[in-house]
């Protein structure tokens, strides 16, 4: 997975390039069998339950295997590796945001202008990564695979859309790298825990960057 390429986004200007991207959100791949899929759910509940308890960094996949009665061999042909076990585990849970920003109403859903869903998926995505920062933190082990699962693909295909949908000059796909780096978790970890500095602060800084990349006209 390291080193995907993003797919190529749509021209604003070519036909359907001013729609909603057809964004497919994390989860099980289409050909996985039921039974594989009801495995790697019932893998996943489990790993979730033990991290409850003991917090990611006591997560290992001897535990996973036996939470959920099955063998270790199992929970690594799923998952390939602890790294592989705890990005499942956090693509598990951001199904739900993915559904407020591909769906849900406005303004982080499609049914509101660009420019107003770009203000509002800052903030969300911000509050989304704090609750989950430990996790986020411990899955953190390759640089690079960090920019290649699935839901960081799919943020940035997301910021790339709205950006070119508002207007923005220049390399949308390089400005929204920009954006989302200004609102990483551990980042913002750093500022709001290690500096003391309000949330709210961090928010008005996404929506200044917002502002310049898109003034009002």
């Amino acid at each position: 997975m390291t080193g995907s390429a993003l797919p190529p986004l749509p021209s604003p200007d070519a036909p359907g390039g001013a729609r909603e991207l057809a964004l497919t959100p994390v989860g099980e791949p289409p050909s996985l069998r039921a039974d594989a899929a009801r495995n790697r759910t019932r893998l996943l509940e489990a790993a979730s339950e033990l991290m409850a308890g003991c917090g990611a960094a006591q997560l290992t996949m001897d535990a996973v295997a036996t939470a959920a009665g099955v063998g270790k061999g199992t929970v690594f042909r799923r998952f390939g590796d602890r790294t592989g076990l705890l990005v499942a585990l956090l693509d598990h849970r951001e199904q739900q945001l993915q559904a407020a920003f591909l769906s849900g109403p406005a303004p982080l859903g499609p049914d509101a202008p660009p420019l107003e869903r770009l203000h509002a998926f800052g903030p969300a995505l911000v509050r989304h990564e704090r609750d989950h920062h430990e996790l986020i933190l411990a899955s953190r082990t390759d640089p690079l695979r960090t920019y290649a699962v699935p839901a960081n693909r799919l943020r940035l295909t997301h910021v790339t859309m709205l950006l070119r949908q508002a207007g923005a000059a220049g390399d949308t796909e390089l400005l929204a790298h920009a954006l989302l780096g200004s609102i990483d978790s551990v980042l913002v970890h750093h500022l709001t825990v290690g500096l003391g500095m309000p949330l709210d602060r961090v928010d008005a800084g996404w929506h200044d960057l917002v502002d310049r990349l898109l003034p009002a006209r």
